[in-house]
């Protein structure tokens, strides 16, 4: 099969539900899970997590200081992937 490995598909999972890919690597992840029932079944608890704490947190505002760690974080492992 090509296209991405179960690794590589549940490593860029976060992106795939946040809508955060482009065009072309969501179809390709789109493709993987569709073949791919390991897969999958972990997108679909990752996808009922997130929509749980969507529920849950709604009404939440985060520290400001959380916030800036958060961003922080995230550029830094964005910084260091494309590396």
């Amino acid at each position: 099969m090509s296209g991405p490995d179960c690794s590589q598909t549940l490593h860029r999972l976060y992106e795939y539900l946040d809508g955060e890919m482009t065009p072309e690597d969501t179809a390709t992840i789109a493709r993987h899970l569709a073949e791919c029932a390991p897969c999958m079944e972990q997108h679909d608890i990752e996808a009922a997590v997130k929509a749980l704490l969507k529920r849950s947190c709604r009404q939440e505002q985060a520290p400001v200081a959380l916030r800036t760690a958060i961003v922080q974080r995230l550029t830094t492992l964005r910084i260091e992937y494309t590396d």
